[in-house]
Formats: structure tokens, C-alpha cells, sequence
């Protein structure tokens, strides 16, 4: 960890020393270990898998992420999850609420929220792709500082907000509050901010472009690119230490699923099915 890094009271040492075991011991199995870095390209990319094993399905779908109901992308998830009749769904991303409304699910969580449609729908028992928030700061801590994690994870919200929602400065704002509250309430932190108001203020320590924190740009949370490329500084290379343990987290619950002997669905962003086609064949197929 960077010795710049602010010192943190005994329990939340201990909390970190835990969950870096627990991230350590992750990184030691053997199937997780064929991931693809992000900094290595997928020479022939995979965006769709079927696997089976013990007894078990996994179905893949890898999903160019849209919040555009007419993007046909949707209705092909829609058939594949009609053909297959999953018993457990897995879905990226926070657990936001999902309206009742097909369309409508679809505009305001994308493709995380028409898989979370229909289970709702059919009834079908849901699972998160996701590593507790706490384990994967800890494993983020290692190679930044505390405020550069915190700003990876504030301004990648705020520029999904701003472009994907079509929010503005205000409301993107009392998002942010909002998200640093619920982080607070579960015990991050880690993270030193408590408000848009503070995030502001370490933004202007790191970027003059653009002016403003809540404008932070898309390509600065590619983990394929290098903030050199993009003018993130840090934030490239944090969200690929980010996507990494996220593959790892992903690739262990879906195998656990599959060895359950249960039929799974699941729909994340693209390149993650990519990045984990190895690791997850090694894990269920054993190969």
C-alpha cells in the first residue's frame, strides 16, 4: 500500500487484513489464475458461453451495456432466457431498484435490470455477480491511496449518471451524497469522503479538464486503456484492478451455482465474459 495512504483506526485494520486474506486466497486458485489481465488483449473475444458440469448449466450472455429498450440486444436476452427456463439469475452491479415496467426497467439499470425483470417475472431466484464493497477496496488499497479509490468510485458514478441517465450537476450531485452515505452505513471507511462537496475538492487536486468533477469522462474507466491515453491519471488502472477482482469474484459464484446442479443465467458487460471464458471452462468444465 502506498505510504501516503492515511493511517486507520485498529478495527478497520482488522477488517482489511481479513479481507486481503480472503482476496488472497481468491487469487491463489488455480482456475481464477487463467483470467485475462486487462492489460493483455483477448486475441478471439467470446461475449457468449455455455458450459456444463456436475450436473449444472451455465449460459453467458456478455451485453454491450444500453439503457435503450429498442436495442434488439434485449429481445435475443429475452429468448435466450425463454429457451433455457434458468433456475437461479445473476446479474452486475448494485442492486438498484427495477420498476415493473419492461421498458422502463431497461432505461433506468440496463441490461442489469431486464435480467432482474425477469426473474421478477418468472419468479426465478436471483444471485449478485459482485464482491462485498468492503473486500473490494481492501484489494483496491493495495496499489493506491485512499483518495484515489474513493474518486475512482465517486467519478465513475457520476459520469454513468451523467451519461447514461442524462442527469446534471445537481442531481448528480445529491446522487453522490447519497451513495457516500450508504457507504458510510456499511462500514467503508476507507473511502474519505462524506459528501459531492469533498469530492469536489480532491478532484481539483488531480485535473484541471474538465472543470468540473461531475463532467469526468467515460474513457477515464476503460481498463483496456492507460490513463496516460485518456487523461485519468490514476483511474484506468485502478477500475483494471477493479474489473480483475470482480472477474474473480464472478467466476467463483457462477462455478459454485453450476456445481449446485442448478441452471444459471447470467448477463454482464461483454468484455468480462471475454476476460473470463479460461478460468470459467477450467472451473466447470475442467478444461
Amino acid at each position: 500500500m502506498p505510504k501516503d495512504t492515511p493511517r486507520y483506526a485498529d478495527g478497520m485494520k482488522t477488517r482489511i487484513l481479513i479481507s486481503l486474506l480472503v482476496t488472497a486466497q481468491a487469487a491463489a486458485s488455480p482456475c481464477t489464475e487463467r483470467l485475462v489481465p486487462y492489460s493483455t488483449p483477448v486475441a478471439s473475444p467470446e461475449y457468449r458461453l455455455a458450459l456444463s458440469g456436475s450436473g449444472g448449466q451455465l449460459h453467458y450472455f456478455g451485453a454491450r451495456h444500453s439503457s435503450d429498450p429498442l436495442d434488439p440486444q434485449f429481445a435475443d436476452i429475452e429468448r435466450q432466457w425463454n429457451a433455457q427456463r434458468p433456475q437461479i439469475a445473476f446479474y452486475e452491479g448494485p442492486n438498484r431498484p427495477v420498476p415493473q415496467d419492461r421498458d422502463e426497467a431497461i432505461r433506468q439499470t440496463g441490461e442489469s435490470g431486464f435480467v432482474r425483470w425477469l426473474a421478477a417475472r418468472d419468479g426465478v431466484a436471483l444471485g449478485r455477480l459482485e464482491p462485498d464493497p468492503k473486500d473490494e477496496t481492501a484489494w483496491l488499497l493495495q496499489g493506491f491511496t485512499a483518495e484515489q479509490v474513493g474518486l475512482f468510485f465517486t467519478l465513475r458514478e457520476a459520469s454513468r449518471l451523467r451519461e447514461r441517465r442524462n442527469m446534471g450537476e445537481a442531481e448528480i450531485a445529491r446522487a453522490i451524497d447519497a451513495m457516500l452515505e450508504r457507504a458510510a452505513a456499511i462500514g467503508l471507511g476507507a473511502i474519505p469522503f462524506r459528501s459531492a462537496q469533498d469530492v469536489a475538492q480532491a478532484y481539483g487536486r488531480y485535473w484541471k479538464e474538465p472543470a468540473q468533477w461531475w463532467q469526468a469522462p467515460s474513457r477515464w474507466f476503460d481498463p483496456k486503456l492507460a490513463s496516460a491515453e485518456t487523461g485519468g491519471v490514476f483511474t484506468n488502472e485502478v477500475n483494471a484492478r477493479s474489473s480483475h477482482f470482480r472477474n474473480m469474484t464472478m467466476v467463483q459464484r457462477l462455478a459454485a451455482a453450476v456445481r449446485e446442479g442448478k441452471t444459471v443465467f447470467a448477463v454482464v458487460g461483454r468484455d468480462h465474459v471475454a476476460h473470463q471464458a479460461a478460468a470459467l471452462r477450467c472451473a466447470i468444465a475442467g478444461n
